[in-house]
Order: C-alpha cells, then sequence, then structure tokens
C-alpha cells in the first residue's frame, strides 16, 4: 500500500481510471489517500461507485473492447481485456459477433459482463439471456459489471 499512497495525485488517477473509466471515482479514490491496507482501498473503490451516472456508465463502457474482440496496444486498458477475455477462443469469434450486434442494435452500447474466469460459451449464454432485459435494467447490470471489473483491476494494481 505505500506504494499507491506515494504516487502523485496524477499518477494514481492515472492507474485508477484504467479500472474504470470514470473521472469521479478515481478522484474519490485517489482524495481519500492514504489507505492503510489493500482492503482499505478495495472498500473505498465499492463505496466511490453504486451510483453510477448513464453518462459515467457509457463513458466507462467506451474503454472496453467488445466480448470476443481482442484490444490492439499495450497500454493498461489493453492488457487488463486481454487478461480478462483469455476464456474466449476463435471458435465462438463469429457467434460472439453476431450477438454483440444484436445487442447493440437493441440497447446502443457494448455488451459488458465481467469475463474473468469464464469460457466463451458462458460469455454467449449471458450475452443471450440479457438480451431479454428492458434498457433501465440492463444498464443496472452493465453498472454491476462495471463495478466488479474495476474491483478485480484494482487488485492487480495493488499487486504490482
Amino acid at each position: 500500500m505505500p506504494d499507491l499512497n506515494a504516487l502523485a495525485h496524477d499518477e494514481l488517477v492515472d492507474r485508477l481510471l484504467a479500472c474504470m473509466n470514470v473521472p469521479r471515482w478515481a478522484e474519490d479514490i485517489a482524495a481519500a489517500r492514504p489507505y492503510a491496507t489493500s482492503g482499505e482501498l478495495l472498500n473505498a473503490a465499492d463505496e466511490a461507485a453504486p451510483d453510477l451516472t448513464t453518462d459515467e456508465i457509457h463513458r466507462a463502457l467506451s474503454a472496453h473492447p467488445r466480448i470476443g474482440e481482442q484490444p490492439r496496444g499495450e497500454n493498461r486498458d489493453a492488457r487488463f481485456s486481454r487478461s480478462e477475455q483469455a476464456g474466449v477462443g476463435d471458435e465462438l469469434a463469429e457467434e460472439l459477433r453476431a450477438a454483440n450486434a444484436e445487442y447493440e442494435r437493441r440497447f446502443d452500447h457494448v455488451y459488458l459482463v465481467c469475463a474473468s474466469g469464464r469460457t466463451g460459451e458462458e460469455l454467449l449464454a449471458i450475452l443471450r439471456s440479457r438480451l431479454n432485459n428492458d434498457p433501465d435494467t440492463e444498464l443496472g447490470i452493465v453498472a454491476e459489471e462495471l463495478r466488479k471489473i474495476a474491483r478485480i483491476r484494482l487488485e492487480k494494481v495493488i499487486d504490482s
């Protein structure tokens, strides 16, 4: 924890934005330093995220690739996404592309799910099941998935 506490404010905010691209969330966490333990930091992250606005959700979504598409580049966001989607194999690529397109037509944003530890088949089944949601319900699910992903990524930042 001392390493994160010692970072310059802007550097910590940059690392937090790679976990969830919501400036208010990152600023709230950075402003509450110092943290005595990683548990304190993770709790602060959870407390800063419960009421994401629609605009914040859409901003955070803009940093996520479609499930099944491997992000390009070597920035922290791309590395996180590649490792999170490791369970998605090439054999499902076409089915995921088609389901992603249907989801985006229905909800006007990318499908987001916490992919860590899940197979491509699971991700596709979840996507298909969520197509039945109404837009408000789906946006709430997306917000929760963003929080899960942010927590996993923040744990990686703490460990690095």
